[in-house]
């Protein structure tokens, strides 16, 4: 008797791994390998998910039009060109889904969202993974690989995992060079951590493009991980496909509730923010003072930094050295950085401490 084969694109899918939360022997310590918000959630947010707990028997509202509003009212942004979902990750499936298929391609950069590549070959579609530049998006490299069988191109924007950031006129060339019918995705994650002027000009694109899609999420900034909630913006015709293959009641009433709260708690976004700039800016710092032992950090927009061991210290004694510190950050050797670590910025107590613990495992 033979049991149902899944189809060969799906078996050659490598799972998404998240970043742990315990150690090698089951100790939950400072946790650093998410990309989490170290200064939580919004207080209006966390009131407006606790009211909705009176809400329980209910579905949620199909159009989650309270939050599409919302978003277009920060934004500056028209509701109805706003998609929503399980995070920004299903509006990366969604736009794969509707997209692409077996026998097309899409492009993304080698140290790209882990996403991109089971998004893809989740659809049947070849994934094409283009050299980068220094750990950053290389333009020149993806718009080399377009062929004909090319109908989506995603490009993270700051990069996860690296942290590297792309301005606008190079995303505007990438735009201009790419063919009218290859969907541009422009994964926003973690823009809010960008400083003022460091647009990318992604939703100005998506307004007036018709093959721009932005997507961004509520997980990062806004503190929002346990939701999963994340939105996408683009022309009419896009946001209409997508919908097609959405799963109905895709937020929860808690979750829109409590988007809703966050996204217009500016401040909250605001101190986030400022925390993030110190601390990153003060551990890129550290981590030059230990050049000497062969620590890189890959310049960052996000609120992370891809440390580069290229010394006597591997990465891979780091991870295990730190974790045994009391502090479990990522270490990605499937993605190709095996020889790097991402850290998050965490509290000012987790930055410094685990400041000191690489410098000690260093010997610096």
């Amino acid at each position: 008797m033979t049991a149902p084969d899944p189809k060969a694109w799906v078996k050659a899918i490598a799972p998404y791994i998240p970043g742990r939360s315990t150690t090698d022997d089951g100790r939950r310590v400072h946790k650093l390998s998410s990309n989490e918000n170290p200064l939580g959630t919004s207080p209006d947010a966390k009131a407006a998910f606790a009211t909705a707990a009176n809400t329980l028997e209910r579905y949620p509202d199909a159009t989650a039009t309270a939050l599409r509003e919302a978003i277009g009212e920060v934004h500056g942004l028209e509701p109805a060109q706003i998609i929503y979902g399980t995070g920004s990750d299903e509006i990366l499936h969604l736009a794969a889904g509707a997209y692409a298929g077996v026998g097309d391609e899409i492009i993304h950069v080698r140290y790209g969202f882990a996403v991109y590549e089971i998004a893809t070959r989740r659809v049947g579609a070849t994934p094409v993974v283009v050299p980068d530049r220094d750990y950053a998006t290389d333009v020149d490299a993806i718009l080399a690989a377009v062929t004909e069988r090319t109908t989506v191109v995603f490009v993270a924007n700051p990069n996860n995992p690296t942290g590297t950031f792309v301005g606008a006129d190079e995303i505007a060339r990438l735009h201009a060079g790419l063919p009218s019918h290859v969907l541009l995705v422009l994964d926003q994650a973690y823009a809010e951590y960008l400083e003022e002027g460091e647009d990318d000009g992604g939703l100005a694109l998506a307004r007036t493009a018709s093959n721009v899609l932005v997507t961004r999420t509520f997980s990062k900034i806004h503190g929002l991980a346990a939701e999963r909630i994340g939105w996408g913006y683009g022309a009419p015709a896009i946001i209409d496909a997508l919908h097609r293959i959405r799963g109905p009641f895709n937020v929860t009433i808690a979750g829109q509730a409590a988007a809703v709260a966050a996204i217009r708690d500016t401040g909250f976004v605001k101190d986030t923010r400022a925390h993030n700039t110190r601390w990153l800016r003060w551990f890129e710092e550290q981590i030059a003072g230990l050049g000497n032992a062969g620590l890189r950090a890959v310049p960052s927009k996000g609120n992370f930094s891809m440390v580069l061991f290229e010394g006597a210290l591997t990465a891979e004694r780091a991870y295990h050295g730190l974790m045994d510190a009391g502090y479990i950050v990522r270490w990605l050797p499937g993605q190709g950085l095996g020889h790097g670590l991402r850290i998050t910025i965490g509290t000012e107590d987790e930055t410094r401490g685990v400041v000191a613990a690489l410098r000690e495992l260093a010997g610096a």
